[in-house]
């Protein structure tokens, strides 16, 4: 029986045929992709992120609850959002703060004698996976949203996302040294992608919104899982089990260009004010020492 071919960035990566044109000529970081139009991608880099079984059952089987997802879906969202304006948009004394809150929950986060897999949640691995889910998940919004990364732009950018790592336990050198050597990474490490029934009937749940009020799901419901699997590459489409074809993908691209359109035109205090915003809770909760997650 011959092996699985080895996976490609067809495979890995969205593919988007129709995107808007580069706003201007600026060097890009990712702290311009913090528009809050990214985080129509949110389910989708959850899906990513868990597709891999350490990941997905340290999540799946936590005990953590107060921060769980299911159980209290908007802190959840708070905290996941405020580590993104924390990496990113944060200063060195920011991250430290967050990292000490999160290193407080993930030390409650490892896998038993019962669980199908091991996982620690200081795995440096397991949080390089969930740091470059991050920055695909980034790279795909900033894409749609404001023009095609290339050339040298494509490395500012990328070399700038590695605080979506360092910001825990993931070290400087852990990340691929290029842009290139990334897609060489990604490739190699989506070949780990595999749910089991546990890991897809949660993630499941997540995109039916059963774990929020029942007068939200009909409005929002449909439009969670369109973005959800138009921002999913096929090798994520096939371990969720969900469809997509060439005339969603058609609607997909046509909507971003669209929203692109209309971003464009926003001042970023209101395009990125809602990140800031976290931010400064963040450091108003350092100050008066409360709880961060």
């Amino acid at each position: 029986m011959s092996s699985p071919r080895p996976l490609s960035t067809a495979d890995t990566r969205i593919s988007i045929g129709r995107r808007t044109t580069r706003w201007d000529d600026r060097e890009p970081t990712v702290a311009d992709a913090m528009d809050f139009w990214s985080f129509a991608a949110g389910a989708a880099n959850v899906v990513m992120q868990l597709s891999v079984p350490g990941v997905g059952h340290g999540v799946v089987e936590s005990k953590v609850t107060s921060g769980s997802l299911m159980h209290h879906p908007w802190k959840r969202a708070r905290t996941t959002f405020s580590y993104l304006a924390v990496a990113i948009l944060g200063t060195d004394a920011d991250r430290v703060a967050y990292r000490e809150a999160v290193d407080g929950a993930h030390r409650q986060v490892r896998s038993t004698p019962q669980s199908p897999v091991r996982y620690n949640a200081f795995d440096r691995d397991l949080q390089m996976w969930v740091a470059a889910c991050l920055f695909v998940g980034l790279e795909d919004t900033y894409q749609l949203l404001r023009g095609e990364l290339t050339g040298e732009h494509a490395e500012i950018f990328y070399r700038s996302a590695f605080t979506l790592g360092t910001t825990l336990q993931v070290t400087e050198d852990q990340w691929p040294p290029t842009r290139a050597a990334f897609d060489d990474y990604w490739n190699t490490a989506c070949e780990q992608v595999a749910m089991d029934t546990a890991v897809r009937d949660y993630l499941t749940d997540l995109l039916h919104l059963r774990m929020v009020s029942g007068l939200l799901r009909p409005g929002f419901g449909p439009l969670l899982r369109f973005l959800t699997a138009g921002f999913l590459a096929p090798v994520f489409r096939d371990a969720l089990g969900v469809s997509w074809s060439a005339g969603r993908q058609k609607w997909f691209e046509r909507l971003f260009l669209l929203v692109s359109f209309g971003n464009r035109f926003l001042p970023k205090f209101i395009r990125q004010g809602g990140s800031h915003v976290l931010l400064a809770d963040i450091r108003r909760r350092v100050r008066r020492g409360k709880r961060l997650i």
